[in-house]
């Protein structure tokens, strides 16, 4: 018998996750901390707190049985379907957009959970769908119906970024589902068809000016481009080791818009320089490749595009979010998980981390 001065409860739990997240985290909190001038409210402290609360929150949803997961993708996905057409009825309106749900004692924006909730459904329709069928328009007509209503909904509300990690989270399970490739090269090319005509007729006139400030930011430096262009000069200006902790001028000057949300990757590089972005992209790696590897060793169909699919969402997170703050792609509004401060992101980010966890604790009991 081998002795360990670990208890065995301890040892048992998953490490190699949490302490990238953690690390996340308490790097984010200390970004959070200079952006308020030195202090840990409102921002740093809370940001810390809700992560303990998450953290614990995916470790009870790791214990939950693949036969409960099964039983509820249905329930859970037709729930938030139905929370997305209250806040058309009933929607508290903030910044020009109707996202979220005044509850009294929280705030809900329910579109976030259905990020997750469109991976699980997903993962049990093709589940149980007959491997013969997943070619056939069987296998792409109810998930297409699956993912468009909830993405409808969102581009009404309107919130064209979480409309679009919907669509990529619900696309992504289609193609590791076994879908023929031809179907997405002939979607992605009726996109290039539709997307000139959704652009002058779908999109509202701050999405639009959103794309072509992106195009062209310098165009309008002080006005339409202000965001991407302060974000540059914030992160270019940090150098390889940036100005030091608390020394950022972006954002303590409040040249950087939305310093501790968005653009919370600029301002960190703005003080950290280089050197600190390649230790938050290493880290976010590490979360990354362990959720594949999971994935990757799941015995049954289910968990592998469960796993994924929860992985690819906290991808789309991190991609688009630093295309973004690079002024590589147009500015939508995803914040940067584990770093940014925000209750709905960080939730949604703990419920897939949560989910993969299951996933891995079902190969622990095999």
């Amino acid at each position: 018998m081998r002795f360990s001065i670990v208890p065995n409860q301890v040892a048992r739990q998953p490490w190699r996750v949490i302490v990238p997240l953690t690390a996340l985290v308490v790097f984010g909190s200390t970004v959070l901390y200079s952006a308020a001038g030195g202090h840990i409210q409102p921002w740093a402290v809370t940001h810390v707190l809700r992560f303990c609360v998450f953290l614990v929150m995916a470790l009870v949803i790791s214990r939950i049985p693949r036969e409960l997961f099964k039983l509820a993708a249905y329930p859970i996905y037709v729930t938030v379907l139905v929370l997305l057409i209250v806040v058309e009825l009933v929607g508290a309106v903030g910044g020009g957009s109707q996202r979220w749900l005044n509850l009294g004692f929280m705030t809900l924006q329910p579109s976030e959970l259905m990020k997750p909730a469109i991976v699980l459904v997903l993962a049990r329709f093709y589940e149980s769908l007959p491997a013969a069928e997943t070619a056939s328009w069987r296998g792409l007509v109810p998930a297409a119906g699956l993912i468009g209503m909830p993405a409808l909904l969102v581009m009404l509300q309107p919130d064209l970024g979480t409309a679009l990690a919907i669509c990529f989270g619900g696309f992504t399970l289609m193609f590791l589902a076994g879908l023929p490739l031809r179907w997405f090269v002939g979607g992605g090319l009726a996109a290039a068809v539709i997307a000139p005509i959704a652009f002058f007729t779908l999109l509202h006139d701050y999405q639009r000016k959103r794309v072509t400030t992106f195009l062209d930011p310098e165009n309008d430096p002080l006005g339409s481009g202000y965001h991407i262009t302060q974000s540059k000069i914030a992160i270019g200006s940090g150098g390889i080791f940036g100005k030091g902790f608390g020394h950022g001028s972006q954002s303590h000057l409040e040249y950087l818009p939305e310093a501790h949300t968005d653009f919370v990757f600029a301002t960190m590089a703005e003080e950290w320089g280089l050197l600190g972005g390649l230790f938050v992209l290493g880290v976010f790696a590490l979360i990354l490749r362990w959720g594949l590897n999971v994935a990757r060793r799941s015995p049954d169909r289910f968990g592998h595009l469960m796993a994924a699919g929860m992985t690819v969402t906290v991808f789309f997170y991190v991609a688009i979010n630093l295309l973004m703050v690079m002024g590589l792609a147009p500015v939508v509004g995803i914040p940067l998980p584990f770093m940014s401060h925000g209750g709905s992101s960080m939730m949604t980010n703990m419920i897939c981390i949560g989910a993969i966890l299951a996933v891995r604790q079902w190969q622990l009991r095999r």
